[in-house]
């Protein structure tokens, strides 16, 4: 009996896309100047993250609330810093933002990112948590306002989508406060460590 083996090799491409309209946004646009700081209402400052944020960052993974929602954690403030590295290349290669949400460029109070930048489109998702001792006071609700502002306005993006598990009531209001709208729930589309959920999808336009 003779056995025939199919073998299937794999190779590495990248499809190269001819638009028949100009992008949202340049490239270079963001890259070319240095990641800016923030400001948001009630004293609270936007920016980028430094190595001496690392033990903030790294006891936020310890709260129950945020270990509930985000599945990738940190482990080390060795690990952090990597984080904070690849933050900085996101940036340089124009595929993301990673903000510090601040007590005026100071005390460290959560996190909001812009993220899967898309400049052809001119989309992008966002992303954030706070700390305990900061939750309930407006932090979350004002800086997304902040960033959603500055990507939207200063920026040019068109689209920003932000979503989380229907079971996160807090991150739902924050989102519905700040303009944007639920458009719908995407079944199972998230794992936890509780199992699959159901996510709610938001997304803010430029013209609302």
């Amino acid at each position: 009996m003779t056995l025939t083996y199919a073998v299937t090799v794999r190779r590495t491409w990248r499809m190269t896309r001819a638009l028949s309209t100009p992008p949202v946004i340049a490239a270079g646009f963001l890259a070319g100047s240095p990641q800016p700081a923030l400001p948001a209402a009630g004293g609270l400052l936007l920016r980028p993250w430094e190595r001496t944020d690392a033990p903030a960052f790294l006891s936020a993974y310890q709260d129950d609330q945020i270990r509930r929602w985000h599945t990738r954690r940190p482990s080390t403030e060795t690990q952090v810093l990597e984080w904070f590295d690849t933050y900085r290349q996101d940036w340089e290669r124009e595929r993301g933002g990673h903000w510090a949400i601040t007590r005026d460029g100071g005390e460290v109070l959560g996190r909001i990112a812009l993220r899967g930048l898309d400049f052809d489109d001119g989309t992008a998702g966002v992303a954030y948590w706070v700390l305990p001792a900061a939750r309930g006071a407006g932090v979350a609700s004002r800086a997304l306002t902040a960033l959603t502002t500055w990507a939207l306005d200063e920026i040019g993006f068109h689209r920003l989508e932000l979503d989380h598990s229907t079971r996160n009531a807090a991150s739902c209001k924050v989102a519905t406060k700040c303009g944007y709208l639920l458009e719908g729930t995407k079944r199972s589309a998230a794992v936890h460590d509780d199992g699959r959920h159901d996510m709610h999808l938001h997304a803010r336009i430029r013209s609302r």
